[in-house]
């Protein structure tokens, strides 16, 4: 087997403890975003541990809150595999983006483990670092961020155990606030964006109130959502890549 490319002069000690120094503010957000996770996880009637595990293996928000939102309604398995494939679907394309960095004689095992915990931030730092990608670093940002958030969300469950009914309903809308605070800036800078969240909302308030509609469960109105006015986004407001935007110009 041949030996994964390493930075000059470094080990794989340096590299997975440069991993950890970029990863300790992922962990810190991590934690504060999961906490409040955990209350959405405790409203479906997970016990700590049980949400200590949803997160350490789907370390994805929006894919999380899905499902927790799919367990609440007690709806079948099928769905909840649906709407979080829907809800993550944009990891597989990071993964394919990461696959291009690693040297191409590098082991399949260390890319699956790799892959196991691409994230936004993760990817961010990924994507950043220059030259060939070595996957000790990945483990070293791992090492801290998927603890700070699996714990975080275990936390949150403990928490909405004992804290009163008016300080978890607090905490509840605290998630959707997270959620716009991801949202509105994008939202504010590119129109078409803005559009298409208006627009959600709106085709989101009519799918729960037409009739014929509103029996469906939410799971299944997120995942007609989310599959059509992506599609529609992508089919009529494509992004153009810097080689036509440079012959254009």
């Amino acid at each position: 087997m041949s030996a994964i490319p390493l930075p000059l002069g470094k080990t794989r000690r340096d590299v997975f403890f440069e991993g950890i120094h970029d990863g300790i503010p992922i962990a810190l957000g991590y934690f504060v975003v999961s906490f409040t996770l955990g209350i959405a996880a405790r409203n479906a009637g997970l016990t700590p541990f049980q949400g200590f595990l949803a997160s350490f293996f789907n370390n994805a928000s929006a894919g999380e809150y899905a499902a927790f939102t799919v367990i609440a309604a007690d709806a079948p398995y099928l769905e909840m595999a649906i709407i979080t494939l829907v809800a993550n679907a944009r990891y597989m394309l990071m993964s394919c983006v990461v696959s291009q960095k690693f040297a191409a004689d590098t082991p399949l095992w260390h890319r699956i483990l790799v892959g196991f915990d691409i994230t936004d931030e993760i990817f961010g730092i990924t994507i950043a670092r220059k030259g060939p990608l070595n996957p000790y670093y990945n483990y070293g940002a791992m090492a801290v961020a998927l603890p700070g958030w699996s714990v975080g969300t275990a936390l949150g469950v403990v928490a909405g155990n004992l804290l009163p009914l008016q300080a978890v309903s607090a905490l509840s809308v605290a998630l959707f606030g997270m959620f716009l605070w991801v949202i509105i800036p994008t939202a504010r800078d590119n129109h078409i964006v803005g559009g298409l969240v208006i627009a959600s909302f709106i085709a989101s308030f009519a799918l729960a109130h037409l009739p014929g509609l509103m029996e469906l469960s939410a799971g299944t109105r997120t995942i007609i959502l989310t599959v059509v006015i992506a599609g529609l986004g992508a089919a009529f407001f494509p992004i153009k890549d810097k080689e036509d935007n440079d012959h254009a110009a």
